[in-house]
């Protein structure tokens, strides 16, 4: 049997698990449709799904990140759309908190030889669903940074129309990575219909799509409060599903 000449870990381990990176061009007024003013498109018009099992914060969560090109003062960066995840306990804390737009999600991701298997589903609809092989390891980049866009913000009790008891601010999320090892993988993705999770319907897949296996660790992570969001701009943006930032008046439930 060839040894692998990917990264060891201990039988068993959680912590050192690849994160399965899919990316994906969709329409560019579609991305700029679901980002609230002060938040802008970027250059390229492109969809992050980001499949993972780590510890959070000394337990599994599985978890899947959507998330789309985007930029803040002239930062290039992501702008998270949701963060579906298996364990509730992390939920309210990190939205709360941040900002960080979690929502509770059931996720099957594993590796087995050279077969990999993903899916994500919520209130009972599978809406990611992918299946691929790797083909190689491919040459990790220098350490590098990425800017990440959440927005935390609170409406105020009661519900009155344009009120707020924290109106909105964007938080950036600065990490430096390093990355240890990546394989390519290539598959077919499958978008479904969802009315809690509408990427099919709202990011529709417009190229073809790359996909890796990718093993990294951040150097450093730093989560800052920026500057503040127009509120009246944003109100179209506050109702929303669940704790994901998909839009609550895209006809699917509203929370």
């Amino acid at each position: 049997m060839t040894e692998s000449a990917g990264p060891k870990i201990a039988p068993g381990d959680i912590l050192g698990w690849p994160i399965l990176k899919i990316d994906y061009p969709t329409d560019a007024d579609r991305i700029a449709a679901l980002l609230p003013p002060g938040i802008e498109p970027s250059a390229s018009a492109n969809v992050h799904l980001s499949i993972y099992n780590f510890p959070v914060p000394d337990e599994p969560e599985y978890g899947v990140v959507v998330s789309v090109d985007a930029d803040y003062r002239g930062t290039p960066g992501l702008f998270a759309l949701g963060y579906g995840i298996d364990q509730e306990s992390a939920i309210f804390i990190s939205r709360d908190m941040n900002g960080q737009p979690k929502y509770p999600c059931a996720i099957t991701y594993y590796r087995l030889g050279a077969s990999i298997t993903a899916r994500c589903t919520h209130q009972g609809y599978t809406f990611i669903e992918f299946k691929g092989q790797t083909t190689g390891v491919a040459e990790s980049p220098e350490p590098f940074a990425e800017h990440e866009w959440w927005v935390k913000v609170s409406r105020a009790v009661g519900g009155a129309e344009k009120a707020y008891d924290f109106p909105p601010h964007v938080v950036k999320v600065a990490t430096t990575y390093q990355t240890f090892h990546q394989e390519t993988v290539e598959g077919e993705l499958v978008l479904r219909e969802s009315p809690w999770d509408p990427i099919a319907e709202l990011l529709p897949q417009r190229g073809d799509l790359s996909a890796r296996l990718w093993t990294a660790m951040p150097t450093s992570r730093e989560i800052t409060l920026e500057g503040a969001l127009d509120p009246d701009g944003f109100w179209p943006h506050s109702d929303t599903i669940g704790g994901s930032r998909w839009p609550g008046s895209s006809g699917g439930p509203k929370r």
